[in-house]
């Protein structure tokens, strides 16, 4: 058998997680199957890697020779494969647009304005509920941009390089049933809400330790949370049983409603990302200028809360002093 950069991962799971069980369930693999390929491999090098007992598995000697070349090799090739993808998509990245999305509310409204204006450019668009899987394929060029967001001041991971924009920044929103007895409120202290149940999408967003810090804030801890996607959620808002955070530029369905939040406790920044390195940064400041607009284009669904905005500045899109868009 020859040794290939994947026996390479098993080997270095294996001794991060210290188990064969623990690196089976990390690598998506049956955990005969991975004992199976363990096997091969140490047959292949000519003796064993790991010492196997109930408290797990330590690198042999020849184990630590291993993982010493691994951990050189599996960076490098990741180099490799990342220099390589972005220099395969640098002939001309003014004729195509790849987009990564987490949920985010204008990436609709953004492919319609870019394919009108640029009708000579393919636009594909991938989803995803991690940001840091989409900043790892724009990082590595198989993406040339990302549109997500964060929780209040949070920053995405500098780990891969990318270059972020806010494009704007929102208060959090509430959804409920028209039938929910607050739903009649213009808007809805979170306090009034500490015997709901909550629905929330898999992956980033405010249902990790913001939102728990604003309800401890509130003086009390949130009742039981389903997990679901935004279909599945939509119909938990919609039979009574659970109440969700949304964006203020989303719009329900009917028999639902949003209402904003007092003293807007959670803050989304939604936020356009490339990397500076990748052909694409040549398009990025125009196609950044493309989803302001897109923005903007989202509000007019919104009138209500445009007016509310108009008197609240330090929400929506925050222009710098030379009129263009804050650096995340």
């Amino acid at each position: 058998m020859n040794l290939e950069l994947r026996h390479l991962r098993v080997v270095c799971a294996i001794a991060e997680t210290g188990s064969v069980t623990k690196a089976a369930s990390t690598l998506g693999l049956a955990q005969p199957a991975l004992t199976a390929q363990l096997q091969r491999i140490e047959r292949a090098l000519g003796g064993p890697l790991f010492e196997r007992d109930r408290r797990g598995a330590r690198p042999t000697a020849l184990g630590e020779l291993v993982l010493d070349r691994a951990r050189v090799l599996l960076p490098a090739m990741k180099g490799l494969q990342d220099e390589a993808a972005r220099l395969a998509g640098a002939g001309d990245p003014l004729r195509r647009y790849r987009f990564g999305g987490v949920n985010s509310p204008i990436l609709g409204r953004l492919v319609h304005r870019l394919a009108a204006e640029r009708r000579d450019v393919q636009i594909t668009t991938y989803a995803s509920w991690s940001v840091d899987e989409l900043a790892q394929m724009v990082g590595g060029g198989r993406l040339d941009f990302a549109l997500t967001g964060v929780c209040g001041d949070a920053a995405p991971s500098a780990v891969f390089g990318l270059s972020w924009r806010e494009v704007a920044v929102d208060p959090v929103f509430v959804l409920l049933p028209q039938t929910h007895p607050l739903a009649g409120r213009c808007e809805i202290d979170l306090v009034d809400l500490r015997r709901e149940q909550w629905v929330a999408a898999p992956g980033d967003g405010c249902f990790g330790d913001c939102f728990a810090a604003a309800c401890s804030r509130a003086g009390f801890t949130p009742r039981k949370v389903y997990e679901a996607d935004v279909r599945a959620a939509l119909d938990l808002v919609d039979a009574g049983e659970a109440v969700a955070l949304c964006q203020a530029t989303f719009r329900p369905v009917a028999g639902l409603v949003t209402r904003r939040l007092a003293g807007t406790p959670l803050r989304w920044r939604l936020l356009f990302g490339w990397h500076p390195d990748a052909p694409a940064a040549a398009v990025a400041e125009p196609v950044l200028e493309s989803a302001v607009a897109a923005y903007t284009d989202a509000l007019a669904h919104h009138p209500d809360y445009l007016t509310w905005l108009l008197a609240h500045p330090d929400f929506g899109v925050q222009a710098t002093g030379s009129g263009g868009v804050r650096t995340a």
